[in-house]
């Protein structure tokens, strides 16, 4: 590929988004480059007085089936496709009068748009472009001599080249633009599989891919000498992705991992219900609770573990008040995390001027389908998002003394909370307050310990709150160990999912401390 500029002398403009486009085409029509366009991209530019060649009198072809045909014509793509300089090809053109396009300025239907919007099925069809990403294929394939932008972010460097160049581009330009397409139509064709494979019911389907929109460049990634960006996926799921960032400094890699923690956490209670809170370190809870309001909730959340709490991340399944602002501005936290605020919480938030704060405008559905995905060396892991929940219905008594109603309601919110834990998982709670929390581990025997030694911390020599309180583990006791020491903590009432070939031990174990026992049948590995 030669290094030598390209003269741009016609320009194909089609584009759904029009920001900048007039001002842009303006700029090439004072430097003689002949422009031609299509349906409302070329009325929108002959409104501002530009002259312009219909893509029907270039083709000699008319615009049909309401827009579908007008592009995809040998004359558009052999002017794309065309190798300057190759005899058989410059042969062809001139036996079948194909003029070159030297510039192809294309934004595609807005698919993902509509999608989000939540149109109907055939209203999604109709935005699926199919003539935008075969130009824009043509062109970047053909890029020694074609200039392709998807991005009207990219209007200013090209016009920049253009002028220095005396109406040419460098190569180097044409690659990296040439790269942006591809990403671009990779992406759109990424968004239209994982669609067709929703409605399909069909999450993983023998090829898949994945998509996303980069947003932000990080500072670096969870180290400082990792590089890291934040990519939006277009979907409409409610979180840190979505939110709106309403003050405090830049988000870190580590920040963006941590508050999606905690917000996926509180959205698994319902707000019409209780307040919740959840305050998260390292991707980790070391609080959460439920109460009447997001004040209490937060007092609550707090005991659990307020040294881990200091530098954490704070989420909230409600708006937030002046009265739970205040309680959260206490002490350093990096992140503030909800549905909404009022204007005297974001008043009183605003005077810590490093204090993230993001607002939602909702909650994440937790019983959604999704897929999570993690690279591993040579390929990917790919698994349905843990959206699986269990009511009371779905526990199974296995113990002589069945749990009472106090014991019942915490056996749920704790066995909510350890899903969110990394495993293994240990969580007490008591009173709808988590008050213990033991994560990652590689014996749950540890975890349990490491709980009951904070629930100790946070006594400050009393009685710890593990005392009458119930215990949570993400998957089954291998051995009565784990349970005997939940047992001498205090705890008189367990949840779990069962299924150890040991589980008659356990259950022994629990009837001769008459402690009840639940089973789920459900585990949540949490790795």
């Amino acid at each position: 590929m030669s290094d030598t500029p390209v003269k741009i002398k016609r320009a194909l403009i089609s584009v759904s988004d029009k920001t900048g486009i007039v001002d842009f085409a303006s700029a090439l029509a004072t430097m003689n480059i002949e422009i031609v366009s299509t349906g409302g991209t070329a009325n929108a530019l002959r409104d501002a007085g530009l002259e312009i060649r219909d893509i029907s009198d270039l083709t000699g072809f008319p615009e049909m089936m309401d827009g579908r045909i007008k592009t995809l014509h040998p004359k558009v793509h052999g002017g794309l496709l065309a190798v300057r300089g190759n005899p058989d090809h410059d042969q062809a053109r001139a036996d079948h009068d194909i003029s070159t396009i030297d510039l192809v300025v294309i934004n595609l239907y807005p698919f993902e748009e509509t999608v989000a919007a939540g149109s109907d099925f055939a209203t999604i069809i109709e935005n699926i472009d199919i003539g935008g990403p075969a130009m824009i294929r043509s062109a970047a394939k053909n890029h020694a001599s074609v200039t392709v932008i998807t991005n009207p972010d990219d209007y200013a460097s090209v016009l920049g080249e253009l002028t220095e160049l005396g109406g040419a581009t460098s190569a180097n330009l044409r690659r990296i633009l040439a790269a942006g397409a591809f990403a671009r139509t990779a992406t759109y064709d990424s968004a239209i599989h994982t669609w067709f494979n929703q409605e399909a019911g069909d999450l993983l389907s023998p090829r898949i891919a994945l998509h996303g929109k980069r947003g932000d460049l990080l500072r670096y990634g969870e180290n400082p000498h990792q590089q890291a960006g934040f990519y939006q996926n277009g979907s409409d799921r409610q979180g840190v992705a979505t939110a709106r960032q309403i003050q405090g400094k830049a988000l870190s890699y580590n920040n963006i991992n941590d508050t999606d923690a905690a917000f996926e956490l509180v959205a698994e209670f319902d707000p019409t219900e209780s307040a919740a809170i959840a305050i998260i370190k390292h991707a980790n809870p070391c609080g959460v609770a439920l109460a009447d309001n997001l004040a209490e909730a937060y007092e609550k959340a707090l005991q659990c573990d307020s040294t881990s709490a200091f530098g954490g991340i704070i989420a909230a399944n409600r708006p937030l008040d002046a009265r739970a602002a205040q309680a959260m501005i206490g002490i350093f936290t990096e992140v503030i995390i909800a549905p909404g605020a009022d204007e005297e919480a974001i008043a009183l938030i605003s005077a810590k001027k490093n204090l993230r704060l993001l607002l939602t405008d909702g909650l994440p559905d937790p019983a959604a389908p999704g897929i999570f995905a993690k690279t591993v060396s040579g390929g990917l892991l790919v698994q349905n998002r843990d959206n699986g929940r269990i009511s009371e219905n779905d526990l199974k008594i296995v113990t002589k003394r069945a749990p009472d109603a106090r014991e019942l309601a915490d056996m749920i919110f704790a066995f909510r909370i350890a899903k969110h834990v990394k495993s293994n998982a240990i969580v007490y709670v008591h009173d709808q307050a988590s008050v213990g929390i033991g994560a990652g581990q590689m014996s749950r025997v540890d975890s349990s310990r490491i709980a009951v030694r904070k629930a100790e911390d946070a006594a400050s020599g009393g009685d710890p709150a593990t005392k009458g309180s119930v215990v949570a583990s993400d998957a089954f006791f291998p051995f009565a160990d784990g349970l005997i020491t939940a047992i001498e903590a205090g705890a008189t009432a367990v949840i779990q999912p069962g299924g150890s070939i040991r589980d008659d031990d356990v259950i022994k174990a629990a009837d001769d401390a008459n402690v009840a026992m639940a089973f789920t049948g459900m585990r949540h590995f949490r790795h």
